[in-house]
């Protein structure tokens, strides 16, 4: 069996970039550091550093050792804080990871709901866009996230998650206020602002569909950002409903795209029952977004 210790020093090589970093990070003396790693190469028989200059690089089984090692270790982090509360070592805590537009919407009233429920429970936030919240809650870091995905969903996306349906999204054409085409191609001349990945990814087959490749001038995930320069003539986009819900600049005007959505759905991972705080949470959740009308 793999020694807990010696995966935690890899994942810190791993995540540091060298022995002695690792070390400072993990409060160990250096030889410390080596003598772990040597007795993880012994137990796997594997190599898993090499010798580079005065430094050492992970080998390709390093890397995936180090990457499963991150995983581990986070659940076995989320397990301990989990029993925690079960046993009433202490009063417990949730922490949530959840996309810009959710946090500036329906998320804070989830969490009002939530601290005046439980009081004695930490709620913690990071915000973080689907791929950077799924890979959080596959390490342990967070235990829900708030995600999308834009329709038709790519197939097996997020697998090994358990996921909520919590609304879904109308996407719409925005472009400043005096002009007043309905249709993509109509703006197929003009230069474009994209957002995430996978907002990028949805306006590149949108207006495939429509018969041209955009020219896509800037790229911000800051919806306040990306309408201040629709605004200010600099470019059109698309933003889903949460987005201008959030925040409408009264100088755009926004034109629902027919047949887009992006369905937001609370995740966790691992099998039920969840933990009580965690359970409360996606309630709250639930509820929250049921309740909340954003735009259109």
């Amino acid at each position: 069996m793999l020694d807990v210790t010696r995966l935690r020093v890899l994942a810190a090589v791993a995540r540091h970039g060298s022995v002695t970093a690792a070390a400072r990070a993990l409060r160990y003396a250096q030889p410390s550091v080596s003598h772990h790693l040597a007795r993880l190469e012994a137990e796997t028989g594997s190599r898993l550093v090499q010798r580079v200059g005065r430094g050492v690089r992970l080998t390709e089984a390093g890397r995936m050792l180090a990457e499963r090692a991150e995983e581990i270790l986070g659940r076995l982090d989320a397990a301990e804080a989990d029993l925690a509360a079960y046993t009433g070592l202490r009063a417990g805590r949730v922490r949530l990871a959840a996309f810009p537009s959710a946090l500036g919407t329906f998320v804070p009233v989830a969490a009002a709901a939530f601290a005046i429920e439980h009081p004695d429970v930490e709620l913690r936030f990071t915000e973080a866009e689907p791929p950077e919240a799924v890979r959080l809650l596959r390490a342990g870091e967070i235990d829900v996230a708030v995600l999308f995905s834009y329709l038709p969903a790519p197939s097996g996306e997020d697998d090994g998650l358990r996921r909520v349906r919590l609304s879904t999204e109308l996407i719409y054409l925005v472009t400043p206020a005096g002009l007043a085409g309905d249709r993509l191609a109509e703006y197929a001349d003009q230069r474009w602002i994209s957002g995430c990945e996978r907002c990028r990814t949805h306006l590149v087959r949108c207006c495939a569909e429509a018969g041209f490749v955009p020219d896509i001038a800037f790229t911000t995930d800051d919806y306040v950002a990306v309408q201040s320069l629709v605004a200010a003539g600099l470019g059109v986009t698309t933003l889903p409903g949460l987005a201008l819900a959030a925040h409408h600049d009264p100088r755009v005007r926004a034109v629902r795209l027919p047949g887009q959505q992006r369905v937001v759905t609370a995740a966790v991972y691992g099998q039920p029952p969840d933990p009580p705080a965690t359970a409360a949470l996606l309630t709250q959740l639930a509820r929250a977004a049921a309740g909340f009308r954003p735009a259109g």
